[in-house]
């Protein structure tokens, strides 16, 4: 075995995997424990000590990676990711790069693209992009429409809320959300507007029951798509390896 094949092995492995998972969890939970002035203060150092370890394991990572799949590397939208993650992490964290010390807690999101079934969670929501973007078109037309007429109904009364187009959108996304939108907002609107609960009604049904919830059914769709289209895969996968067998037990006993 070559030492290309050998360092493949070594990232196709599950317990490789399975302890790469492991440095990203425990390099999360030591990015929150930097938070704490009293934690850093007593073991600071060795937390700074685990990080640093951390990002060393990830490079050794990357590297086994690139040298196993070579330009296959960079056919893997994951691979990227990772890279991208891990070179961020790499560059320096000075007082005019603060920020980066901030993004540092981003090299969590590598569960992503370790885990196979939160890969599965990200394509299936990738995949339901064009039908999530019909939707954000159908709420932004309904809220602009409800924006306009809640400014002509109730901006002269209640500035606060509905001075404008842009405050009153506002209070809209406020009431859509069921964030006191009845105490807070409806129920003094009432009081100089009686009937205002024949606009308010129909708008929460229409957003927060509604169209909301024809996010949740694209999303949920589109996953359920995407686990579809991947166990195809393997069905066909475990075809092609059947017929292959099949021909090698074919070959045998037409050699005898």
């Amino acid at each position: 075995m070559t030492l290309r094949e050998r360092a493949l092995a070594l990232v196709q492995a599950n317990a490789f995997e399975r302890f790469i998972i492991a440095v990203i969890v425990l390099n999360a939970v030591g990015l929150g424990l930097e938070t704490s002035p009293a934690i850093m203060a007593s073991v600071g150092g060795a937390v700074v000590l685990f990080d640093r370890a951390a990002l060393a394991i990830f490079v050794i990572e990357l590297a086994l990676k690139l040298f196993a799949y070579r330009l296959a590397f960079f056919k893997s939208g994951w691979n990227i990711f990772d890279l991208a993650i891990v070179s961020a992490a790499l560059m320096p964290a000075g007082d005019q790069f603060s920020v980066l010390r901030a993004l540092r807690i981003l090299r969590a999101l590598r569960l992503v693209s370790v885990v196979p079934s939160m890969r599965k969670v990200i394509v299936g929501l990738f995949k339901a992009i064009p039908s999530i973007g019909t939707v954000i078109i159908m709420l932004l037309l309904l809220f602009y429409i409800s924006a306009v007429m809640a400014r002509k109904l109730f901006g002269s009364a209640f500035p606060e809320w509905f001075g404008d187009l842009g405050l009153t959108l506002y209070t809209l996304f406020q009431v859509m959300t069921l964030e006191s939108w009845s105490m807070g907002i409806v129920r003094p609107v009432m009081e100089e507007f009686p009937y205002a609960w024949a606009f308010f009604v129909p708008f929460i049904l229409l957003t927060s029951f509604i169209v909301l919830n024809l996010f949740i059914g694209v999303i949920v769709n589109a996953m359920a798509e995407a686990t579809e289209d991947e166990a195809h895969g393997e069905r066909e996968e475990i075809i092609h390896q059947l017929k292959l067998l099949r021909e090698e037990v074919a070959a045998l006993k037409s050699e005898r």
